[in-house]
């Protein structure tokens, strides 16, 4: 294990390297100013390899096996009965309903993303609104997802639907939210949600007869990507329409003012 956790800090280093060589030359070069802060800056480099490096130990040895260990316990014949009948996974699709919505709210760039909307749009989109919007997306993803592998459906069949779902929805839904919800489709996919999902997806074809862990497994981080796009607009929508409902219900009509 010593091994292994060198290994994984000697790979990390290797591949922070690059980023540090970029940074150092546009300011040293390109700005030709010395770097503010210095001894902050080294610390923070040196707990970010630390911290990268633990993390990727962390899924090697924890989450990846955890993941294709739920899966395969999941699809047991002696759990479900017929792994290929897709009836015969209610648990499974719960597990991955249940899975994707905690790992997307836990995900830390979508705390960050939705703090950011909050302050930037004064309010008017809300942290926890946004953020239960995306996990429900993602959670929705992995349900089609893992129906998906079961029954061997072709991904591109998802995929055509989804975005004609979301080519509908981006003319409709209010402008402001649009590109947020786009971005909020790219910021599900980090540090948390992927091993898991990643894992999830690969043990699930490894273990229903006639599936291929590398044609079948992959492809629930796409869909991953796609729902909460779908989700986040529906949910501006219907804010919307509820704020619509709300000023016609409260708002007295002028014309029947004047015949008073």
């Amino acid at each position: 294990m010593i091994q292994d956790l060198v290994t994984t800090f000697a790979a990390t280093i290797k591949d922070v390297l690059p980023i540090a060589v970029v940074l150092v030359f546009f300011q040293a070069v390109v700005l030709r100013k010395r770097v503010p802060h210095l001894k902050s800056v080294l610390i923070g480099g040196l707990y970010v390899v630390l911290g990268l490096g633990l993390f990727l130990f962390g899924l090697k040895e924890a989450l990846f096996p955890l993941g294709e260990a739920m899966a395969r316990q999941l699809t047991d014949p002696a759990f479900v009965g017929n792994p290929t009948d897709w009836t015969a996974h209610g648990w499974t699709y719960l597990f991955a309903f249940a899975i994707g919505f905690s790992t997307t709210i836990a995900e830390p760039s979508l705390i960050a993303v939705a703090i950011k909307a909050r302050e930037v749009s004064g309010g008017t989109v809300k942290e926890w609104g946004l953020r239960i919007a995306v996990a429900v997306g993602v959670a929705l993803s992995l349900v089609f997802g893992t129906y998906r592998i079961v029954t061997g459906t072709p991904l591109y069949v998802y995929m055509i639907a989804g975005y004609a779902i979301v080519i509908v929805q981006t003319m409709f839904a209010p402008k402001t939210i649009v590109p947020l919800a786009y971005d909020s489709g790219g910021v599900t996919t980090s540090t948390v949600t992927v091993p898991l999902v990643a894992a999830l997806g690969l043990g699930l074809a490894s273990t229903v007869p006639g599936r291929s862990p590398a044609l079948d497994g992959f492809g629930l981080i796409a869909l991953a990507s796609l729902f909460p796009m779908i989700t986040v607009m529906g949910y501006a929508q219907l804010v919307q329409w509820n704020e619509a409902r709300r000023h016609k219900l409260h708002v007295p009509n002028p014309e029947t003012e004047d015949t008073e």
